[in-house]
């Protein structure tokens, strides 16, 4: 009887542990989905709904795609289109879904000593940046906003380098508050900016164009490269975030009455 006992509360102990792996969804995301509060106001829906828990691990979207190179994670949840595809094409992710977009926006000190709010194109306003040797901080992780910048100056023909030009290794929020201390030019993603409007006195000196949308994709980890990854639970978010509940949340999420994202998924 002692040894029935046992084995009953091993194997009890046993499916515990099983049933609380398969609920835990391991996520790897950009800082800004996490900077500008999204995921605290759209995640703990989920879990209520299914029961689960997710572990999110908020980088750039350059280390959140390798955390998914390295079956690190079940599902990542980034914005760099090009990055996205190439890990996809590559086999390591599936089911990449459109969730939503914002924009990306020059910032800068309301003096806006390089004059870029009177330029033309996102090319030319950081030419006049590089021209004037204003202060510039750089995300510098491989984040989607950091590759967007990295475009950018590639469009506009110049290599950022000299003291003027600061490569932070930080994620949004933190280069908005290095921006602000030093009175300085960055490139920040609108929802973030918008999060941060009441802790820095920041301005939007450059916005607009085709070339600074900034869409977002939610992709799972291929269970067929990575048999351990947890792809039900991956498949049940993606499925949240794209389907109408998710992208309501979405839509509704405003700060001082400025929505800082555009659901994508269901109109």
């Amino acid at each position: 009887m002692k040894k029935i006992t046992i084995g009953l509360a091993l194997c009890a102990i046993l499916f515990t542990a099983r049933v609380s792996a398969e609920s835990i969804l391991r996520m790897s995301t950009t800082t800004s989905t996490e900077n500008s509060g999204l995921l605290q106001v759209l995640n703990p829906v989920f879990e209520k709904k299914y029961g689960a828990r997710l572990d999110v691990i908020a980088v750039g979207t350059g280390k959140a795609l390798k955390l998914g190179e390295n079956g690190d994670v079940d599902v990542v949840f980034v914005h760099a289109p090009k990055a996205e595809e190439a890990f996809v094409n590559a086999g390591f992710g599936v089911d990449r879904k459109a969730v939503m977009h914002n924009d990306f926006v020059l910032v800068g000190a309301k003096a806006d000593t390089a004059a870029v709010k009177a330029s033309g194109s996102a090319a030319e306003a950081f030419l006049k940046i590089s021209r004037a040797a204003a202060p510039f901080i750089s995300r510098g992780d491989d984040s989607g906003t950091h590759k967007k910048e990295r475009e950018l100056w590639r469009t506009a023909g110049v290599e950022p380098k000299g003291s003027w030009y600061v490569s932070a290794g930080q994620g949004m929020g933190a280069v908005l508050k290095m921006a602000d201390e030093k009175q300085a030019y960055a490139l920040a993603d609108r929802g973030t900016f918008i999060a941060y409007q009441d802790k820095t006195d920041l301005v939007i000196v450059f916005e607009g164009g085709e070339n600074l949308l900034n869409p977002y994709h939610v992709i799972a980890v291929n269970p067929a490269r990575f048999p351990h990854v947890n792809y039900d639970l991956a498949r049940q978010y993606i499925d949240f975030i794209t389907g109408e509940e998710g992208q309501a949340i979405i839509r509704s999420f405003k700060k001082d009455g400025q929505a800082l994202f555009t659901p994508d998924a269901v109109q």
